[in-house]
């Protein structure tokens, strides 16, 4: 019977990784990029240098502020965490019984005086530490893809590298106000708001660092023994 659980517990989790979630996929039509409509103006030429109708004219911004527009994001993300743990514990006793006397003389049983001695102590002491860094250097594209009410730009974009036998990933989404753009319309990583940066890959090396549903069923929680 606890045979028949356990393979049939097996059997579940094969069909629940196997159907669950798929792996990310280059054109994911989320990171789509979007273009901006088209707002030229049919004007008749009158010989200025200025016309309404150019996107790039000499008097346009050059920094991202309308969809569909490309602002570059510089990835500078370090983070570092340290924590550490420690516990003392220590105690002791002593009791000591004087021996027994009746009329000035010690009381002896067989010759063996009546005294009482007891006496203990615990010491116990615990230290715990954990440290982790991760960072990422490195620059993405990303595109416009709306503009809000208060002006700020919603920003998504992904970059795909192909190296030998898989695919390396860049994403990110995010907020970021037009006055964190630069002139040279890059603006840094730590100033998009609600950021999520993902970097990973796909195929045979990739695949080779995870770890497999089976070990992961004897590592969780549903491991009844």
């Amino acid at each position: 019977m606890r045979t028949l659980f356990v393979l049939s517990t097996l059997a579940l989790l094969a069909g629940c990784a196997s159907t669950s979630g798929g792996k990310p996929i280059p054109d994911d039509p989320f990171y789509a990029p979007v273009y901006p409509d088209d707002t030229s103006i049919n004007q008749p030429p009158t010989g200025s240098i200025y016309s309404e109708g150019k996107a790039n004219s000499l008097f346009s911004d050059l920094k991202a502020h309308r969809v569909g527009d490309i602002v570059t994001i510089m990835l500078r993300e370090t983070t570092t965490a340290s924590k550490s743990a420690n516990n003392q514990i220590a105690k002791g006793s002593n009791l000591n019984v004087n021996p027994l006397t009746a009329a000035g003389a010690p009381v002896t049983i067989n010759g063996n005086t009546l005294d009482v001695g007891y006496s203990d102590s615990m010491d116990t002491s615990r230290a715990a530490g954990s440290d982790q860094s991760n960072s990422i250097f490195g620059q993405i594209s990303a595109n416009v893809m709306q503009v809000l009410s208060n002006g700020n730009l919603v920003v998504r974009g992904e970059k795909w590298i192909t190296i030998n036998n898989g695919d390396e990933f860049i994403r990110v989404t995010g907020i970021i106000r037009p006055q964190d753009i630069d002139t040279d319309n890059t603006v840094q990583s730590p100033r998009v708001a609600n950021a999520r940066i993902q970097y990973s890959g796909t195929g045979t090396f990739a695949d080779s660092q995870k770890v497999g549903w089976l070990s992961k069923f004897f590592m969780s929680d549903w491991w009844p023994f």
